[in-house]
């Protein structure tokens, strides 16, 4: 059993931290306040091919594969949350779909682009009245004159303002529920296809999250993703992939709470002494690096598997579900370790917890990861 990263990846994973530490760590606070989307920083990523990790070269990818991928977003991640979430979305599940289930003049039209970092993609999954229970999709897709006409909204959909196409799921056989939805790849210059404002987020400011509305958007029949009745099918294996890339991302963020934890307690002085000479808090910076470092072999692990060809969607619940968690427990235990200064926007580690907490929810919530988990063991 080898643990060590190969050549290549720790290469991929020192040009990822560098590029994050240098340039995008710097502006994170400010991305943050101003709820900037950072076209500069995803302009330089595709420079540095971090969008085409984990798509073969023969559709403008590098081909090598998952876990650098993991890899590279959990340090994009450490730096700036919501450049990771912008970058984990594109990847996982806006270009993922095309890429799996794809016809050959699908994925050579919108995956080359979309792995060359020349596009950005989105996924439209949620509605208002269908989260959790994705059989609720209201969305719907019917024939008219030889072409597809949708109609409908999603919610909640990252990197909408500015995606070159979205992968939308919509009812193309009404009654048959899970196995009368349908996905479709929808250009952005469609008629009829519109975007709200940016929501107003507690967290990951700096990401771009809007509703997408169709309004009798029409598509060629060669949209379609895939056969059509299997959307259900076909999200519910792109969100295996998406939930490694969310996990990457939650370690990130807790790596960096305890990289400004450690620090901090280093520098701050009370009765005498630096406070990590103190048992108290020696032991919170214990506990957080120990449960940190377990996260990312479970993602590390849930990542291997895929690349490997393995059943990996057990093993991707437990990795987003305990890194998410993980996460936001660090994030808590920064902020405590920083005291009042920790509460405060001149340090980092509220920002942690406020990007911190959509890992939780995103892309299936730890109650939906558990219930993931549990039928995984049969129940």
């Amino acid at each position: 059993m080898d643990f060590a990263l190969s050549e290549s990846q720790l290469m991929i994973q020192q040009v990822a931290r560098d590029f994050a530490q240098n340039e995008l760590a710097p502006l994170a606070a400010d991305l943050d306040r101003e709820s900037r989307f950072p076209h500069e920083i995803i302009e330089k990523m595709a420079e540095l091919d971090l969008f085409a990790l984990p798509f073969s070269e023969e559709y403008g990818g590098t081909g090598d594969g998952y876990l650098p991928y993991a890899i590279a977003v959990e340090e994009i991640s450490r730096a700036c949350a919501s450049t990771g979430l912008t970058y984990a979305a594109h990847c996982s599940i806006g270009t993922g779909p095309v890429y799996l289930f794809g016809t050959e003049e699908q994925k050579h039209r919108w995956v080359v682009p979309c792995a060359r970092g020349e596009m950005l993609a989105a996924f439209g999954l949620t509605e208002p009245d269908a989260g959790s229970d994705a059989a609720g999709t209201k969305t719907t897709a019917v024939i008219k004159n030889g072409e597809w006409v949708l109609n409908g909204s999603k919610c909640f959909i990252t990197n909408a303002s500015y995606a070159g196409l979205a992968v939308i799921t919509a009812v193309t056989e009404p009654g048959q529920g899970t196995k009368g939805i349908s996905s479709f790849i929808v250009p952005r210059t469609s008629a009829g296809f519109s975007v709200s404002s940016p929501y107003d987020k507690l967290g990951l400011r700096a990401s771009d999250t809007a509703e997408i509305i169709m309004d009798d958007l029409r598509l060629e029949q060669d949209s379609l993703l895939g056969k059509r009745g299997e959307g259900f099918k076909q999200f519910m294996q792109v969100l295996d992939g998406g939930r490694i890339s969310i996990g990457a991302m939650a370690v990130g963020i807790a790596q960096a709470s305890l990289d400004a934890a450690l620090t901090y307690a280093k520098e701050r002085r009370q009765f005498g002494q630096p406070i990590s000479k103190f048992q108290a808090i020696q032991f919170k910076l214990a506990n957080m690096s120990t449960t940190i470092e377990l996260a990312r072999l479970n993602v590390y692990r849930a990542a291997w598997l895929k690349d490997q060809g393995l059943p990996f969607t057990k093993e991707s619940a437990m990795a987003k579900l305990y890194a998410s968690e993980t996460a936001v427990k660090a994030a808590l235990e920064a902020i405590q370790i920083l005291g009042g200064y920790g509460y405060m926007k001149d340090y980092p580690v509220e920002r942690y917890l406020r990007d911190a907490k959509l890992t939780e929810i995103g892309e299936g919530t730890s109650e939906i990861q558990r219930l993931v988990i549990a039928r995984q063991l049969g129940c």
